[in-house]
């Protein structure tokens, strides 16, 4: 039997995989492995219960992704995501170019071609939405200070996330902690 991987837009958190897999699972397909952006299977899966999936995972806010562009512009999106979400973003000793690079093993210069003509939207520009909606979602939480945010973020300083936050939002991050504004974005929706 040939292994497989099904790649899935839309996966963002830990609950994105244990959904997937469930759903999978339900299906009757050998899963091996889930990840944020792909399913292996162990066998390639006839073409209804391809269409199956298909359903099941539009059905759950995610899409099977069957063309090769949309697959990197995702590996881009889920690398970005998981850097920012994970706070490892503070310890990056390269820039994003070079660390895009590295994860995906393609050049940075077809990365950030491919990325802006499919979303509209360059690497940069996806990167900062990313680090506002992590900044939204750390000042809900009250519990660290917007130098903290700023540092955990990688921001040179607070200045540099205030002026991108309100950029972005319309509002300071200080006005928007006031506000206890809930104005969040599901990550997948970060564009």
């Amino acid at each position: 039997m040939a292994e497989t991987t099904l790649h899935i837009r839309n996966m963002v958190c830990p609950r994105c995989i244990k959904v997937v897999t469930d759903e999978l699972t339900n299906l009757g397909l050998p899963v091996v492995e889930v990840k944020l952006g792909e399913a292996k299977l162990s066998a390639v899966p006839a073409p209804d219960a391809l269409n199956k999936v298909r359903v099941v995972l539009l059905e759950n806010g995610f899409e099977l992704l069957e063309d090769k562009k949309s697959e990197v512009v995702e590996q881009i999106k889920v690398a970005i995501i998981q850097l920012v979400q994970s706070g490892r973003i503070e310890d990056l000793t390269t820039n994003i170019s070079t660390y895009l690079e590295s994860e995906l093993g393609h050049d940075y210069n077809y990365l950030s071609s491919l990325f802006s003509a499919e979303e509209n939207l360059t690497i940069a520009r996806y990167v900062v939405l990313q680090k506002v909606e992590r900044a939204k979602e750390l000042l809900t939480y009250n519990e660290l200070s917007l130098s903290q945010i700023s540092f955990q973020l990688g921001y040179s300083s607070v200045a540099h996330l205030s002026n991108q936050f309100k950029q972005i939002t319309g509002i300071t991050p200080s006005d928007f902690k006031k506000s206890n504004a809930s104005s969040r974005k599901p990550l997948d929706q970060v564009t």
